[in-house]
């Protein structure tokens, strides 16, 4: 009699979770089409990918211009292949969190259904360089044909544009793996994990049924949680995020104000100190340091907060008689420089000429995107602060001693 009550609760059980399992799925889509929000990034994208296969973000406009978006339109359009292509800047904590994959992922799935798709995309760890990706297969070897593009000689100084129109050659071509062979050298590939499920099933027909009563609970309470969990990525903006992000940056600012604070008062002071006829950059030291309190006074975030550090610098420096490097042009908070080196922007063909720390050094050298300060721009966005117009920043101009001294950038911006 007890097996009976307990085969018949275990059936009322299944049942009822089975019930609420499919509601769960059933509602999700329901749900998200009753959503009229505004479209996210990844949806923005795919719709703009529906009337042409060349998405090119507002940025990039100048890299790309239109022209060359129809050329590259046009050149896909020959080798008749389902290629996409996907050009945004990739920065941490935007819409795919700086990642190329995540970007890929989003803007594959809210394409509309197909067997085959191509999609070359913005490298969010180096913005000169693009990423490719492939679905179902490896037909066309298009992630190998697009990081190959990359390391071709004749594309050490194109463009963005001549960049991806190389790109697409390459994945028409189908042969990215001698490609990316012949332009490293060395493949360096390994084999794809393959996946041999070989289940067992229970023995016996109560070892089944037990089986049921403990599966089908999790299977439900897994469906809520993806339910709720797309759901939650319907939302435009999540708050809790942007309060992390927003948090964080507020500890990391007040550490390097004391940090400014610290480095401009020991200049005052050492300038205080010093013997005016056996210092000959005196003056300018003292202009610094007049300079760098001035900034510091009136920081209004990290990249003012690191100009005085780099006026301190250009201080210690004038007192001593021997100036080395400046700091960091990518990032100043990273230190003083160990080295010069050239570097491309994005969309230019000319080269700067940049002090970089060893860190930033080994980026670029391992064709990976430096740590950048960041600053915000007219629009409110987050952007490297170079690309902040001159009109709008001391350091852009300057790149806190790499393109001139902090000095000269902060006359030039007043």
């Amino acid at each position: 009699m007890s097996t009976e009550v307990d085969q018949g609760a275990a059936k009322r059980v299944i049942t009822a979770l089975a019930a609420l399992l499919l509601t769960a799925l059933t509602t999700t889509g329901t749900a998200g089409a009753a959503d009229g929000g505004t479209p996210s990034a990844g949806q923005r994208i795919a719709n703009a990918l529906r009337t042409s296969p060349v998405y090119v973000d507002e940025a990039y406009a100048e890299a790309v211009p239109p022209s060359r978006q129809r050329q590259l339109a046009d050149r896909i359009r020959r080798t008749g292949l389902p290629i996409k292509v996907v050009l945004t800047p990739l920065t941490k904590g935007d819409a795919f969190d700086g990642e190329s994959d995540l970007l890929a992922g989003t803007v594959r799935d809210r394409l509309p259904q197909r067997r085959d798709l191509v999609l070359i995309t913005s490298d969010g760890d180096f913005p000169d360089s693009l990423q490719g990706y492939e679905w179902p297969g490896h037909t066309h070897q298009a992630r190998k044909a697009v990081t190959a593009a990359g390391f071709l000689d004749e594309m050490r100084d194109a463009g963005l544009a001549d960049l991806t129109a190389k790109a697409v050659d390459l994945v028409a071509e189908g042969k990215g793996e001698q490609r990316y062979e012949e332009a490293m050298g060395d493949l360096g590939g390994s084999a794809r994990p393959t996946q041999s499920g070989s289940g067992t099933a229970g023995s016996g027909s109560g070892m089944t049924g037990w089986w049921l009563f403990i599966a089908v609970p999790a299977l439900a309470l897994t469906a809520l949680a993806t339910r709720a969990a797309l759901l939650r990525s319907r939302r435009p903006s999540p708050a809790v995020p942007h309060v992390v992000f927003a948090t964080a940056r507020a500890a990391d600012e007040a550490r390097v104000r004391r940090r400014a604070e610290a480095e401009v008062l020991a200049l005052g002071e050492a300038t205080r100190a010093a013997d005016v006829a056996a210092t000959p950059g005196l003056q300018q030291a003292l202009d610094a340091y007049a300079a760098a309190g001035t900034v510091l006074d009136g920081a209004r975030g990290l990249p003012d907060l690191a100009g005085a550090l780099a006026l301190a610098q250009e201080g210690r420096d004038a007192l001593t008689g021997s100036p080395g490097l400046p700091l960091c042009f990518f990032n100043p908070l990273h230190g003083r420089a160990a080295l010069r080196t050239g570097w491309r922007p994005l969309g230019r063909r000319d080269r700067l000429d940049v002090a970089v720390c060893q860190e930033c050094a080994d980026a670029l050298r391992n064709r990976r995107a430096p740590e950048v300060l960041p600053d915000t721009d007219e629009d409110g966005r987050r952007v490297p602060y170079f690309e902040v117009p001159a009109g709008r920043s001391a350091w852009a101009p300057s790149g806190y001693g790499s393109l001139m001294s902090p000095s000269a950038g902060l006359a030039r911006a007043r």
